[in-house]
């Protein structure tokens, strides 16, 4: 981890997208500007303009995420992550970092289960030198030894750091998905195991770069102030010349249908209260019940006058808090492709049993399942996801926008779906809701994951024991 780059740990780093923000319900309708092209090497580019701020954000998406990595090169993407930083043809070691922080911009990188992006917002005049440098490490990025060696390094300190050495480090954004998925691509340890980092050579590292971050396997996205001719022309000079790549068929991700509830545990010798995580299976991506589920966490999980906040925190007082979101942890609603899971995550006292939180919470999903909601209840959540929505495209000097723009170019080839968010929501119903609930929710489509807190010789002991 460079701390120059002020970057947190490439598989948390996310542009948080999931809760609802201050931003009031709009009587007009979301359109957001853009363009949407394909250069000759297959480089897919979206620019969408916004003069509200002198400022320009960049961002870069490979389709490579942790959940398409190869076999046995577990932790390979996010290993990549880090080798991008480490120079290319004409920028030396953290020469990148130094161009865009010495113009007044910000940068950064994350690995999620369907793409690895790379992103800069800066003032509007260093629109040029942002795309020289994005391409420049596209076409030709320094892979050796010596780099490959001290990246493999930190990335083994960040997995001892962020998960091995700290309380619920795997939970949930790893735990759930191990324990729900059965496709080994949406199960394996997503930080990679050190034996799959340590066999992996520089020949495993060129073909990687070789195979994945090529220009027609990427998406090039531009938001903020700029003139479109121009950026244009530069993207076609400094992108255009790049070779594409041959790639590799893509890899079967989908998820059998899940009959029976699963159960998994484990101590965590550093933990000081129990955790109990839950993962429902959800419906397929741009479906009418696609939608609903996303209302339906809104009802459930989204804000303090949520159902399970009102009931096991306002009512009950069993926790102080409750996370909920599909793609929790790790992006939102809009940004991944394959199967995903819609986790609820809640810490509470030793004196307070997994089981009392389980029964109130399905309590609250019975409810959805049994009695449809009425228009008020419809309507505050449709104006909490509005509101949620608007929030997120503004976050960060537009990133959240470009993330979108990006996340529906690179994965549906269509970054106009932007714009039919708000129609898709409108058209729930609370039958929907109620027949979205009664498939989707349902206790043979859950995981129940718990932590278990214990001293370290307990956690020692069980784990001679297995």
């Amino acid at each position: 981890m460079v701390p120059s780059v002020r970057r947190l740990c490439p598989l948390a780093c996310v542009l948080l997208l999931a809760g609802p923000g201050p931003v009031a319900a709009q009587t007009s309708g979301l359109k957001v500007p853009f363009e949407f092209y394909t250069l000759g090497n297959g480089l897919r580019v979206v620019l969408s303009r916004d003069t509200t701020a002198p400022t320009v954000g960049v961002g870069v998406y490979y389709h490579i995420g942790f959940r398409n990595e190869p076999r046995d090169r577990t932790g390979f993407a996010h290993l990549f992550e880090h080798l991008m930083f480490q120079g290319s043809t004409n920028l030396g070691k953290l020469q990148f970092i130094k161009l865009v922080e010495s113009n007044g911009g910000v940068l950064n990188g994350s690995t999620r289960f369907d793409f690895t992006n790379y992103y800069e917002v800066a003032p509007s005049n260093t629109l040029e030198p942002m795309l020289w440098a994005e391409a420049d490490r596209m076409k030709g990025l320094a892979i050796d030894s010596t780099n490959l060696n001290n990246q493999r390094d930190v990335v083994k300190n960040e997995v001892r750091v962020n998960v091995i050495n700290q309380p619920y480090g795997s939970f949930p954004w790893i735990d759930l998905p191990m324990a729900a998925n059965q496709n080994w691509y949406n199960a394996h340890n997503f930080y990679g195991d050190f034996k799959d980092l340590d066999a992996a050579t520089l020949t495993d590292a060129a073909a990687f770069n070789r195979r994945y971050y090529a220009p027609n396997n990427a998406v090039l996205a531009v938001v903020g102030d700029f003139d479109p001719a121009q950026a244009k022309a530069w993207i076609t000079k400094y992108f255009g010349g790049i070779e594409p790549a041959e790639l590799p068929p893509a890899p079967d991700l989908s998820e059998p249908r899940q009959t029976e509830e699963r159960h998994a545990s484990r101590i965590d010798s550093l933990a000081t209260r129990p955790a109990l995580g839950l993962a429902w299976h959800v419906p397929e991506r741009w479906t009418p019940e696609w939608f609903a589920f996303g209302m339906i966490d809104q009802i459930l999980g989204e804000g303090r006058d949520s159902r399970l906040y009102q009931a096991l925190v306002q009512e009950k007082g069993y926790t102080s808090d409750v996370s909920a979101g599909i793609n929790w942890g790790l992006g939102n609603q809009f940004n991944y492709q394959g199967p995903m899971l819609y986790i609820v995550s809640l810490y509470h006292d030793k004196s307070v049993p997994a089981e009392s939180l389980l029964a109130v919470v399905d309590r609250q999903v019975k409810a959805l399942q049994e009695t449809p909601i009425d228009a008020t209840t419809l309507a505050r959540a449709r104006t909490k996801m509005r509101s949620a929505l608007y929030d997120d495209f503004e976050s960060f000097s537009g990133l959240g926008k470009l993330d979108i723009l990006a996340s529906f170019a690179l994965f549906d080839d269509d970054p106009g779906r932007i714009n039919h968010l708000e129609e898709g929501f409108a058209q729930v119903t609370p039958e929907l809701i109620q027949k979205t609930a009664l498939e989707y929710l349902r206790d043979s489509n859950r995981t129940v994951y718990t932590i278990v807190p214990g001293a370290k010789d307990a956690a020692a002991s069980a784990s001679g024991s297995q």
